[in-house]
């Protein structure tokens, strides 16, 4: 029973990314898009979790599955036009194939009536093209009375002659696996699409049947020969036998070209999926766009079309993909893995700490053997690292259903474009991503882009653009969504704002404090509420979100232009490179992507300006200096800049930072221990970390501490910090 359900687990998880694939081949599916590539992909998807679904006796879950599958071999074989409509069903036919792998799932009982609606539109659409609609075991029953009443012979039987017409006559011999049932894998289905090929004489051989003592109700023991008359090429009739790879043997020979002599035949004989099938027609990527980007329009009739900009070659096709090698392994082993780097390096830390003042000639094997230690405790951290580092293709690919629903429910033209979808990112940060972009996105459509008749009275296009994309920039990653709508509409921004008592009246706000207003718990401009917008629960949820994973978020917007949002998010939260500092007798942690460079100023490089703050020169600019002994209330530190060090940060968005310290003790690789969770929140520090010497240091959030210069004088927290820095908080903190 165990076995089983491990298999059923990997079942459902194959099956939710199947999902995914067939709904972004959907999406991008139009009357004036008809990539072969992406219907044999969703037809591909369809077919493999029906094929698992038999396997596991989810009767229900097969049976619309067939239905649908049945729908895109009618697509695929252009039997059955593609219109808006027919790409409407299927995607909700896709939405229903989820809701019943999410019951099986569950092991919950499926209401009554859960597949009715799209099964009737499916059968809607096999009715056009006269075809009968079969349920799984009335397909396969007539695959068998087929097969019943065909001759039992060899290849020779019932020949079909060669025609005159440019026709070819061939010969399949199709010699499955015993066990290629259990793959769920139906022999009739290549049989029907060999017969819908042209004039098709199907002989089963029955010579391997064993006696009924013998048999196993599981296995397989027939194989089929089929002479076929047709105009379609070798690759063509392969085209069946793709899904049963490695499942069996096929031979092909064309018995047109034996009258010129034994030699001028063409046999093949593979095993499935070597040659006579994987090797005819290689696969596109039908996951996430390339890195070269992807734009898909939505208009408020629903219809989708899609151009990729990767170049597919002079003939159309797509190169070639080698497979990879891969292995599913459970997410809460990589964690634990992860968790055991995180301790080797505060190990490796305190080993070097306790080293370092040892004489150099007298212990010199042991300082390079601890040197090599260190470099691969580094190499050994980014390979566990990259393990769990995902694209965030897996989230941008859920964004095009959200804009497709959005455009027809807003009525709105609406062009997404994509890029930078293998930019990859910690897994704990992709599953954290969604519910901001979901949320930025509905803003930006709802709020942002214009009707179509206000845009073209605005002398724009009537179609709205909406940009996601994703790049690494000073070891994060950068994610922005932007519109070319109306922009912020600052003045009802603000109105709103004293409406809802969040600003006071008569209040002088900039335009950047204006803009951020949106970011307030309960803020919302909309005049009532929909489906969409009104609660003013969005931007709020976002900015938390951001905030929670270590990142931060900055908004631009020119009126009349358009808006765009800036995250910044931390590649890892596990470990980084830090600076360690200190300033009185506290430790702190600087990331080290966030440095520019530290120097000593010079009295004559230090300003102050009246009632406000210190500033000083820097590379001919003037930064503005945060005193951490002030901000965090910490004694006996350094109180003279010039006396002290000065280190010059800067953060996505915010400019530079001057942090006045009292020294620079050196870079360190330090684990990320979440300072929320064990602790509690403090405004500037973003996490806490365990040094060599076995102290608790704070991480700070340059960010967070900008803003906090900005809204407080030299407020307490020294309580705060002396309390987590104590001996008693490291098992807290370790324990995580």
């Amino acid at each position: 029973m165990d076995d089983l359900s491990q298999f059923k687990q990997t079942y459902f998880e194959e099956s939710a990314e199947l999902l995914e694939v067939a709904e972004s081949g959907l999406l991008r599916l139009s009357p004036d898009n008809q990539d072969m590539d992406e219907i044999n992909a969703v037809f591909r998807a369809v077919h493999s979790i029906k094929g698992g679904g038999g396997a596991f006796g989810f009767t229900d879950l097969v049976a619309f599955a067939h239905e649908f599958e049945t729908v895109m071999d009618g697509v695929r074989s252009s039997t059955i036009p593609v219109t808006t409509d027919l790409v409407d069903t299927l995607i909700i036919a896709n939405d229903v194939l989820g809701r019943l792998i999410g019951h099986a799932q569950e092991n919950t009982p499926i209401p009554p009536g859960t597949t009715d609606a799209a099964a009737q539109a499916l059968c809607r659409f096999l009715g056009k093209t006269g075809a009968p609609t079969k349920s799984t075991d009335s397909a396969s029953a007539e695959a068998t009375s087929a097969t019943a009443t065909a001759t039992v012979a060899g290849a020779g039987a019932g020949a079909i002659p060669a025609a005159d017409d440019g026709r070819k006559t061939w010969c399949i011999r199709f010699t499955p696996k015993q066990d290629l049932l259990l793959s769920g894998n139906d022999p009739s289905f290549m049989l029907r699409a060999l017969e819908r090929m042209g004039e098709a004489t199907i002989d089963c051989d029955v010579s391997d049947l064993p006696s009924l003592d013998h048999m196993e109700p599981e296995n397989l023991y027939l194989k089929w020969t089929v002479q076929l008359l047709t105009d379609q090429t070798k690759a063509q009739i392969e085209d069946p036998f793709e899904f049963v790879a490695e499942e069996g043997v096929v031979e092909i020979t064309c018995l047109s070209e034996t009258a010129a002599g034994p030699t001028a035949a063409k046999t093949e004989t593979a095993s499935v999926g070597a040659v006579a099938v994987s090797g005819s027609r290689p696969e596109a990527d039908s996951g996430a766009a390339s890195g070269s980007g992807q734009l898909t329009v939505y208009s408020k009739s629903g219809e989708a079309g899609a151009k990729t900009a990767a170049n597919k070659g002079a003939g159309g096709a797509p190169p070639t993909q080698v497979a990879g090698h891969t292995i599913r392994v459970d997410l809460d082993k990589i964690d634990r893995l992860v968790n055991m780097v995180g301790e080797m390096v505060i190990t490796q830390a305190m080993v070097a700490e306790h080293l370092r003042d040892l004489p150099p000639g007298e212990f010199q094997e042991l300082l390079e053997g601890l040197e090599q230690l260190a470099q691969h405790t580094r190499e050994l951290r980014e390979s566990v690292m990259s393990i769990r580092a995902q694209p965030v293709g897996s989230v941008f690919s859920r964004m095009p259903r959200l804009v497709r629903d959005l455009a027809a429910e807003t009525g709105k033209d609406v062009v997404l474009e994509t890029s930078g979808e293998n930019t990859e990112v910690d897994k704990t940060v992709i599953e954290n991503l969604v519910d901001p972009l979901t949320h930025m996105i509905r803003n930006s459509i709802d709020h942002g882009l214009e009707t179509p008749d206000a845009r073209e009275a605005a002398g724009k296009p009537r179609t709205g653009i909406v940009h996601l994309s994703a790049q690494h920039r000073s070891g994060r990653i950068v994610i922005e969504v932007s519109d070319d709508g109306r922009g912020i509409n600052r003045p009802r921004v603000l109105e709103k704002a004293v409406e809802q008592g969040l600003v006071p009246a008569g209040a002088s706000l900039s335009d950047e404090d204006i803009d951020n207003l949106i970011f307030l718990p309960g803020f919302s401009t909309a005049d009532k509420v929909s489906n969409i917008s009104g609660r003013g629960v969005g931007m709020d949820v976002v900015r938390r979100n951001i905030s929670g994973l270590g990142g931060r978020i900055a908004v631009y917007s020119a009126p009349g232009q358009g808006s765009r949002f800036v995250l910044s998010l931390p590649l890892t939260l596990a470990v980084l490179d830090g600076m360690v500092i200190s300033v009185g007798a506290e430790r702190f942690v600087l990331p080290l992507t966030n440095i520019v460079e530290s120097l000593r100023p010079k009295h004559a490089d230090l300003h102050g300006l009246v009632n406000k703050c210190d500033v000083m020169m820097a590379r001919g600019e003037y930064v503005r200096l945060v005193y951490l002994h002030k901000l965090f209330g910490i004694p006996g530190a350094v109180e003279d800049a010039s006396k002290g060090l000065v280190v010059l940060v800067e953060s996505e968005g915010d400019g530079r930072l001057g942090l006045v310290v009292d020294e620079v003790l050196g870079q360190q690789q330090v684990v990320i221990k979440s300072l929320e969770a064990n602790f509690r929140r403090l405004d500037g520090v973003g996490a806490a970390t365990i040094l060599g010497d076995g102290r608790v240091a704070l991480i700070l959030d340059v960010a967070g501490l900008q803003e906090m210069s900005q809204h407080s004088g030299s407020g307490g927290g020294v309580r705060q910090i002396s309390d987590l820095a104590s001996p008693a908080a490291v098992p807290l903190l370790r324990a995580s």
